[in-house]
């Protein structure tokens, strides 16, 4: 057969090279009739591989590009829904569907999505107008076989995928050499002895068999490949073999075919419809639309058997009109589960303030400071005099590695009792204690008369301390108010190191952005995180960190569904992606005035508790300079050895140990200096919402 001529059973392009076939072309081209169709660019790489696909029935000639490009083009949109290396093994599938009415839409979505990398297709049948209300063919294929129709159209999406047609259908002669050197089995045949011999045959070659029906959206899947000797169709027909039910009348098989698609569970207008068939119908009635979800239901099997994903043999419904039935008000929903719906927000009650009992303020003045994930990792004891902070064991996570984060929050809190203190006329002497049994670090702060009067100023500042998380804007920061917040650290036995420059700015974004990523890619870590915020309603608000104090846009807010669940960043870790996830961080410091650390020298957790007095002190005076303030605690931030990098994310304790250099090196932080916490600093309005605080003992309300 030549490239021009066109046979009834033609269902295959003629794929024609410029150079080899040059010849057969022209010989196309010099045809009046032929119409060739060249919508590709000149230019590029791509063109030098490109093919003419000649589709005789159309009498057209389209340049398509060569097949790996081709293929990576088409099926571009499919990307990370199945990846390229979910293709590669799909396309090793070879599946054969047997009865193209309900067959067609099958076979189709397997060639669209790339599912398969051959497909055999058989039906007896040539189409008719009545197909046509289901059948996603057209008036010019009437009269045409149906498996001819649907593999012309397979061929039209995808001219190189492999398509045999079985124009007889299946008979005792035909089915061994269709269903030979298959993978998987789709039966969406009518005749009910077929679809017996069918899965006999499937059976004893141990290969899935695939149906679906076209009313009540029913997905039938037989696992003969796992369990050869499973009865067919689950034994619902009993012991009747193929040549059995071949020799019964039609109304005697009517009994076996009710059983097969279980016709107490169809809809009363699918019931009746079956008492009419013979009467006022020829057949069965059946919808476009029930056709269009057996194939999507069959192609989602087929990918899961493709790839080795759990799929049992049994039955499930998509029926669709019930499942409108249970359709729901989505506001209704979230108000019914305590869920994301935004109520004003909560005001903190006002603290104990100078005038009131010295030792109650100073507790709540501690139980203020901040803490990774406001998860106040403390306990709080009042004494005669005396307030003990303490590490709580209980209340570490993942990132406060050895407690050197719980010991930054016991600092800050010592140097907010200090500030009360001093409010009260009193002097508090801190000391830590390390490696109790019941806490790896204490802080004792033991009041005596004679304040500090300088302290005693910050205590109104000291209360109005807060996590400012809004995008801001850029300002400079005055030489004056650098030298002061560097003095101020220094004061508090440690060192602030202050980036301005817009260059140096990009790259700590760059690493903290990378940072985040990972954090979300690592499964306890994300775990943690996603455990610390906290929705209107939830049940604990006094710890955590309301979402409303995030800032975020409404758009962005309604990703944090996404942002969530944890199989979503089990995929993005897979597919080695989720730039995205660091693009807030990357985003709010791209607006940054300037990005502070401050750091101390030693290693104990004394130290870390020291770095914390200065970080708090650091944090209220660049507040007094009119200075919005978000801390940002990257993953690797309190690790001091790689042993604590590959405990933190064993799948990139290497990538977080590069960041951490880098970090590092932009700060030009010393070898024995531990980094206590990085600040962004900006312009910007006051937090929506402020940030909550547990009971202190003996008292009635949060603070």
């Amino acid at each position: 057969m030549t490239a021009a001529d066109v046979h009834e059973s033609t269902h295959s392009a003629v794929l024609l090279d410029a150079a080899a076939d040059a010849h057969e072309i022209a010989r196309l081209r010099a045809d009046g009739r032929i119409e060739f169709i060249d919508r590709l660019p000149e230019d590029g790489r791509d063109a030098l591989t490109a093919l003419w696909a000649y589709y005789p029935w159309r009498r057209a000639a389209v340049r398509v590009l060569g097949p790996d490009m081709f293929q990576r083009t088409r099926l571009d949109r499919n990307r990370y829904l199945i990846t390229a290396d979910e293709l590669s093994r799909l396309a090793t599938l070879r599946v054969g569907v047997v009865g193209l009415s309900v067959g067609h839409a099958v076979a189709h979505a397997l060639a669209a999505e790339g599912l398969c990398g051959e497909l055999r297709l058989a039906d007896f049948d040539d189409l008719e107008l009545t197909n046509l209300n289901r059948v996603p063919a057209s008036v010019f294929d009437l009269g045409v076989n149906k498996a001819v129709a649907c593999a012309r159209r397979i061929a039209e999406l995808n001219p190189y995928l492999p398509v045999q047609v079985l124009s007889s259908g299946i008979t005792a002669e035909s089915i061994d050499g269709f269903l030979d050197g298959l993978d998987i089995v789709i039966e969406e045949c009518d005749s009910l002895d077929v679809k017996v011999q069918i899965r006999e045959g499937a059976r004893a070659r141990r290969l899935p068999v695939l149906m679906a029906t076209s009313s009540g959206g029913l997905l039938d899947v037989e696992r003969y490949d796992e369990d050869p000797q499973r009865p067919i169709f689950h034994g619902l027909l009993g012991d009747v073999n193929a040549d059995q039910l071949a020799s019964l009348s039609s109304k005697d098989k009517v009994p076996h075919v009710l059983r097969v698609i279980d016709a107490a569970v169809l809809r009363p207008r699918m019931q009746a419809s079956l008492l009419e068939v013979g009467k006022t119908l020829s057949t069965w009635p059946q919808l476009s639309s029930e056709v269009a979800i057996g194939a999507a239901t069959v192609a989602e099997a087929v990918r899961r058997l493709g790839l080795g994903e759990t799929l049992h043999s049994g039955r499930v419904k998509v029926d669709v009109p019930a499942i409108l039935d249970e359709i729901k008000d989505p506001m209704h929903e979230q108000v019914a589960s305590g869920g994301q719906t935004a109520g004003p927000p909560d005001a903190l009650p006002p603290e104990t303030g100078p005038t009131g009992d010295a030792i109650t303020a100073i507790a709540a003045a501690a139980a203020r400071a901040p803490s990774g994930g406001n998860t106040q990792p403390w306990t709080l004891d009042v004494g005669d005099g005396t307030l003990t902070i303490r590490i709580d064991p209980d209340l570490t996570s993942a990132m406060d590695i050895g407690f050197r984060g719980s010991a930054v929050a016991v600092g800050a809190a010592a140097f907010n009792a200090r500030v009360a203190a001093a409010a009260h006329g009193l002097t508090a002497d801190v000391e830590y204690r390390e490696g109790h049994s019941s806490s790896p670090l204490s802080a004792v702060v033991r009041t005596r008369p004679d304040g500090h009067s300088e302290l005693a100023n910050q205590f109104d500042a000291m209360l109005r301390r807060e996590t400012n998380r809004h995008r801001g804007v850029r300002v400079d920061i005055a030489p004056e108010a650098v030298a002061s917040l560097t003095h101020i650290a220094e004061t508090e036995g440690a060192r602030l190191q202050l980036i301005t420059a817009a260059a140096d700015i990009d790259g700590v974004a760059s690493a903290l952005a990378e940072a985040d990523r990972i954090r979300y890619l690592t499964p306890l870590l994300h775990t943690q995180m996603i455990s610390e915020l906290r929705w209107p309603g939830d049940p604990s608000p006094d710890t955590g960190i309301d979402i409303r104090s995030l800032e975020l846009a409404e758009a962005d807010l309604a990703f944090l569904d996404i942002l969530r669940s944890g199989a979503v960043m089990r995929h993005l870790a897979d597919w080695k992606a989720g730039s995205a996830l660091g693009e807030a961080t990357r985003s709010a410091l791209s607006n940054a005035a300037g990005v502070a650390l401050v750091s101390v020298r030693g290693t104990t957790l004394a130290d870390y508790a020291r770095g914390g007095s200065a970080l708090e002190a650091v944090w209220i005076a660049a507040q007094e300079e009119n200075l919005a303030v978000q801390p940002i605690s990257p993953a690797f931030l309190y690790a001091r050895e790689p042993r604590e990098l590959d405990a933190l994310s064993p799948a990139y304790s290497r990538q977080l140990a590069d960041l951490q250099y880098s970090l590092e090196t932009l700060f030009d932080i010393e070898s024995d200096e531990s980094p206590i916490l990085i600040l962004r600093l900006c312009r910007a309005p006051h937090p929506s919402v402020p940030s909550r605080r547990r009971q202190l003992p003996g008292r009635s309300t949060p603070t």
